[in-house]
């Protein structure tokens, strides 16, 4: 039986798999509706403008310009929304 030692406590690995399958699926199940692009405005208002700014400033994401539009990749905001941000850059 293989174990994945954290630092509090010991996990059987199956147990791991299972809880890292069920949060995949939740997190797809959660995100399929999502439009392939969010415009500017639409991002601001789903992850907060300062955010958005944020990791525009940090390179992190790089808006499509088109004529008379500004969008997002969904995709690239939702992995920023997940991540743990460091916000003293």
């Amino acid at each position: 039986m293989a174990l994945l030692q954290f630092l509090d406590h010991l996990i059987p690995y199956e147990t791991f798999l299972n809880d890292l399958a069920s949060r995949v699926v939740a997190l797809l199940k959660n995100d399929n509706d999502d439009p392939e692009y969010l415009s500017q405005r639409k991002a601001y208002e789903v992850f907060g403008r300062r955010n958005v700014e944020r990791w525009r400033r940090q390179g992190k994401i790089e808006p499509i310009k088109r004529p008379g539009k500004v969008e997002y990749r969904t995709c690239e905001l939702r992995m920023l929304q997940r991540t743990v941000q460091d916000y003293l850059d």
